[in-house]
């Protein structure tokens, strides 16, 4: 049964200001770029948490974040007032993604290693498909189905629930604020898709990280002490890798992917971000990449394989 594409006013927006997605070809590219730029970044988030508070690091991660995204816009003009039909996205990208799913998984990645985290944190297939299928009318034929079983069967091998120390709070506490955050994310995923748009995301972004830079500054201001920084070259380097490229970019590139892509195609794509998150963090963090994580990356290598043929024939 191939897939169904949402009606033209709930996927495309308006044909006056926000115009239509961008091509597929493009959000194919933009797609591929996340997983690899926020796969890179679960290990960068660990190293700087052992740096600074994991709150003042998300607060700082999206003032950089918004500060570029501001000048990129005033730059090719496309700095402007979000149009009042755009502010339930505003809301919705800004506070959920933004602001809490950045303050769960900053907080919960001193907790659980960063290939694990990048694990959990991209578990939303879970949620996105039952989500997109009531709410969007979306459709998974034989071949996604089988790259969805696939996939979350390599996730389930990667999560290992039998190697999990269960007696131990901060391990819980960690986890569950991972499963929180691709919840959270999930319900966004299927709100960008279905809203009709008036803006782009371009004008919409420098709003919304805004936002979430000034909710995540006074959580942190109450919360934490700032001062206590431990600034080097080193720090700064990572700083700019993630604010500017794994948080403005990044978070603008999938919107972007969002509104142009099926959600659970999109979803499903996003379990390459822990596959490479888990290569990286070996080779950076000295994590160990065993047998079963080995077997839990073919999985999900095979799953998405199904899943881009399946889209490859759709199209």
């Amino acid at each position: 049964m191939p897939d169904t594409s949402l009606p033209k006013t709930a996927a495309d927006g308006d044909a006056g200001q926000g115009g239509g997605p961008v091509p597929r070809s493009t959000a194919l590219v933009l797609l591929l770029l996340v997983i690899l730029l926020w796969g890179v970044n679960w290990p960068v988030m660990k190293e700087v948490v052992g740096h600074m508070p994991p709150l003042t690091f998300a607060a700082s991660r999206l003032l950089l974040g918004a500060l570029s995204l501001l000048a990129f816009a005033a730059a090719t003009r496309q700095l402007r007032v979000p149009h009042r039909g755009d502010l339930p996205l505003l809301l919705s990208v800004g506070f959920m993604q933004m602001t809490v799913f950045t303050l769960l998984v900053t907080v919960a990645v001193q907790h659980v290693p960063a290939g694990r985290a990048g694990i959990l944190a991209y578990t939303t297939p879970l949620w996105v498909v039952p989500l997109a299928l009531v709410f969007l009318g979306e459709r998974v034929g034989w071949l996604k189905a089988l790259g969805l079983l696939v996939g979350l069967a390599g996730v389930l091998v990667l999560f290992n629930p039998s190697a999990f120390d269960w007696a131990a709070p901060p391990v819980l506490l960690g986890n569950g604020l991972l499963m929180l955050a691709a919840l959270i994310w999930a319900v966004n995923i299927v709100h960008v898709r279905a809203h009709r748009w008036i803006g782009t995301p371009l004008t919409l972004a420098p709003w919304q990280m805004g936002m979430a830079a000034l909710l995540a500054t006074a959580v942190a201001l109450a919360l934490e002490d700032v001062s206590r920084i431990d600034w080097s070259g080193h720090l700064v380097v990572l700083l700019v890798y993630n604010g500017p490229i794994a948080t403005a970019f990044c978070f603008w590139a999938m919107v972007t992917v969002n509104r142009a892509l099926p959600a659970i195609t999109t979803s499903l794509a996003m379990l390459g971000v822990p596959v490479v998150g888990l290569v990286v963090s070996a080779l950076w963090l000295g994590e160990p990449l065993t047998l079963t994580n080995l077997a839990g990356l073919g999985l999900i290598g095979a799953g998405l394989a199904a899943v881009a043929l399946a889209d490859t024939r759709r199209a």
